[in-house]
């Protein structure tokens, strides 16, 4: 087993390779506006620390969101054409909410909330590091702070709202080396996996302008 795990659903562009055994090499750099520009390099990178090449990966682990329109896509894309290149390989998708949960190995209720801008956060309810136990949403943090009150808090959301998660744990940032040992723990229970579709959770920021005027050539 060589798994290629990469997500770009939150501003960390993370990057992983995992033997099934162990993460063998990792890279994360967060940048919210170079998605596109630092992921490839990222996935190099792992390649040549591990000493691997592209065409001995076996499966490709991709973080599904919830997150922004276009980050979340340039992982998503790049996952599906990677796939394509090596003859099909699986890839297997994952909430990028679950990742996070997983780094933290938290084992009592816990929340994991990422910036979703707009002053709200993309969140869900977990027991423990492995098992969630909603459904990923978007809000206002003052609009569920009755639902998540007294929990423990990861990532970035939680560190950008402590009047509403004041007990912010690490980590706060994504990691593809936690997604990938995620993965691998999943593919030998035989658990299952996500669609690997975007989960945008709202419409993205950008829309066709209405009333606009058409110029046909003549």
């Amino acid at each position: 087993m060589l798994l290629l795990a990469m997500d770009t659903a939150t501003p960390a562009v993370t990057v992983a390779l995992h033997d099934g055994d162990s993460v063998v090499a990792t890279s994360t750099r967060v940048d919210a506006r170079r998605h596109g520009e630092l992921l490839l390099p990222a996935v190099h990178q792992v390649l040549r620390e591990a000493g691997r090449k592209l065409d001995a990966v076996t499966g490709i682990v991709v973080g599904v969101g919830p997150g922004p329109y276009t980050g979340l896509r340039v992982g998503l894309v790049t996952a599906a054409t990677f796939a394509s290149a090596l003859g099909g390989v699986p890839v297997h998708g994952l909430c990028t909410l679950d990742g996070l949960a997983y780094a933290s190995g938290i084992e009592e209720p816990f929340v994991v909330a990422t910036d979703a801008r707009r002053k709200e956060v993309y969140w869900a309810r977990y027991d423990d590091c492995r098992t969630r136990v909603t459904d990923p949403s978007v809000d206002r943090p003052a609009d569920i702070a009755q639902r998540v009150a007294g929990l423990p808090a990861v990532g970035a959301g939680a560190r950008l709202y402590g009047e509403v998660f004041p007990d912010g744990r690490d980590p706060e940032h994504q990691s593809a080396a936690a997604l990938a040992s995620l993965a691998a723990e999943r593919l030998r229970a035989g658990g299952a996996f996500e669609e690997p579709r975007p989960l945008y959770l709202r419409r993205p920021d950008a829309q066709v302008p209405k009333n606009y005027k058409v110029v046909t050539p003549k």
